[in-house]
């Protein structure tokens, strides 16, 4: 379950019309779209995000890119639809249940097992599982991040992980004892893995889409005739990107709640109420299950996509090596951007916050439903159903308010700050807490209506603090950072149950969390400014389009 709006220059566009191929697609149930797809009427008056680059603008000196291929209407929904199997049902959800059930069913009477090194509890053996794969996917993004960069390597390195993907959710089927908790461990590190750099190249493509859709396209050129002003094209940019975003999140609600639903007769149909055995298989059916729909729902993708060249690779770099010489040209440029910069180690410290907090309150929810598989398809329906909700009211009011995509991820950043503090509370009693059966159902609609749209507004400001043309860069940058971040907070969490009576206090880590998450949140509430953002990209950009005309580059890889 997880992991985005447009201003209509109607009265001051020259160009022709091009809502029949703006590649927008109507949603039902999202308020304020046209037959297309497009909002109608809106100005958003909200702080805009980086500049273009590389056509000069005579009167202000600011460099803006010009468009690549127009996004139509199949690639678009294409992108909409490899979204709803990449929903983390099997890897993000039941991966871990599956995992943690048969850590319980093997463990001792001590509850205790042996693993990397230390005999841990079961909710810690997870955390630390989560650890190593966050920490090997930082490895892996320095290697073959840059293909996300140069050339047209990002859509390849998509359909591998992809593939990847698939294959361990198929391999589910084989492990459902619980003396094969050794390998449902591997099938599950290497399952978060493969899925979040699928997440990972696959959000990377939505700048560029919402750069080339109908509507920013129409406005460029209104820009460069001189119809509208530059203010006005970065806001109807903006204003895609978060559109793109959000519709694609609540398309992807919608979808994951018709494969729930198939989900619950394919559970009835195997009998997971009969036997612990047969739960044990149902959870490695829903897994494979879920599986083929995700193999289904990309293949559109991979046909439509239309290839959109990164940048040219440096002189003397391979695409192995480019990676390493991105990280250390971004710990030097990034000191040009110090808006990109603070978002950056907000981003660094919020995300690790978050994940490991979605992670604990798992592990307590598992416990309470006994891994019920029915019961925890049910939980996951509820939660779902919120989320599409959630998505839609986020996009009305900042639609209907004209709100900035930063007042939003406030409001997103002070749940995620209520999540921590009731976590906290089961600390001191055990009537709150996450202890109780309501207290889960409760979350699952909490998290769903107020929290799950990070996923989608941490990815617009990343998109709003990243120069044109360097995005997919950002972007990786953001994933190295996010996935190293993302291994602390498991780790010291396992570390703080390690050290409680017994090893097992699971709810000792939200003291931890909830300080993390008050500071992160206060770093950005406080010191992040978009407008500023927007300035330091203008100055950024004519610096490097001088580097570049200075320097020798080879041809872009094919």
């Amino acid at each position: 379950m997880f992991p985005s709006p447009i201003p209509d220059p109607r009265a001051q566009a020259t160009s022709n019309n091009t809502d029949d191929k703006s590649g927008a697609v109507g949603v039902v149930g999202l308020d304020g779209f046209n037959a297309a797809g497009e909002s109608k009427d809106v100005d958003p008056r909200s702080q805009s995000g980086a500049l273009d680059v590389d056509v000069e603008d005579e009167q202000n000196g600011s460099v803006l890119t010009p468009p690549d291929a127009l996004v139509e209407r199949p690639e678009l929904w294409s992108y909409y639809v490899y979204y709803i199997g990449l929903n983390g049902l099997g890897p993000f959800n039941f991966g871990p249940t599956a995992f943690q059930n048969l850590l319980s069913q093997a463990a001792p009477e001590s509850g205790l097992l042996r693993f990397a090194g230390s005999d841990r509890d079961v909710a810690s053996i997870v955390l630390v599982a989560n650890g190593i794969s966050f920490a090997l996917q930082a490895v892996l993004f320095l290697f073959i991040g840059s293909y996300a960069d140069f050339g047209t390597g990002r859509r390849w390195i998509l359909v591998f992980w992809s593939l990847v993907a698939f294959g361990i959710g198929f391999a589910w089927l084989g492990v459902d004892k619980p003396e094969q908790w050794h390998t449902a461990a591997a099938l599950y590190m290497v399952g978060l893995i493969s899925y979040q750099l699928t997440l990972t190249y696959w959000t990377a493509a939505f700048p560029a889409l919402a750069r080339n859709t109908g509507r920013s396209q129409e406005a460029f050129r209104s820009m460069e005739q001189g119809a509208v002003e530059e203010a006005h094209y970065n806001q109807v940019r903006e204003m895609e990107r978060s559109r793109i975003s959000n519709v694609a999140f609540y398309v992807q609600s919608l979808g994951e709640l018709v494969i729930l639903a198939i989900i619950v007769g394919v559970m009835f149909a195997v009998h997971v109420n009969d036997s612990v055995e047969a739960n044990n298989r149902g959870l490695s059916v829903l897994i494979a299950t879920a599986t083929a729909f995700a193999v289904a729902l990309a293949l559109p993708w991979f046909w439509y996509e239309e290839t959109r060249p990164g940048l040219p690779l440096p002189k003397g770099k391979t695409i192995f090596t480019a990676g390493f010489w991105q990280l250390k040209e971004a710990l030097s440029k990034i000191w040009h951007l110090k808006q990109s910069l603070i978002y950056l180690v907000g981003y660094f410290l919020l995300g690790d916050s978050l994940n490991t907090t979605v992670t604990v309150i798992g592990t307590l929810q598992n416990e309470v439903v006994a891994y019920n598989t029915l019961q925890l398809t049910y939980l996951l329906i509820v939660g779902i159903a919120a989320q599409a909700a959630g998505i839609g009211a986020y996009w009305w009011l900042q639609k209907r308010f004209q709100l900035s995509a930063k007042t939003m991820f406030n409001a997103i950043m002070a749940a995620i700050i209520l999540l921590d503090l009731w976590g906290m509370i089961g600390n001191w009693t055990q009537k709150f807490g996450f202890h109780n059966l309501w207290e889960i159902w409760c979350y699952q609609a909490f998290y769903g209506l107020f929290v799950c749209q990070w996923y989608s507004y941490s990815q617009i400001l990343i998109s709003a603090v990243s120069p044109p043309r360097y995005e997919f860069f950002f972007f990786s940058l953001f994933s190295i950072i996010g996935k190293t971040s993302s291994f602390i907070g498991p780790l010291v969490s396992s570390a703080i149950i390690d050290r409680t009576p017994n090893k097992s206090n699971n709810s000792a880590p939200f003291y931890f969390l909830f300080g993390l998450t008050l500071l992160s949140a206060a770093f950005i509430w406080f010191f992040l400014d978009l407008d500023k953002a927007a300035e330091e990209q203008r100055a950024f950009l004519k610096q490097e389009m001088a580097k570049l005309e200075d320097s020798q580059l080879s041809s872009p890889p094919v």
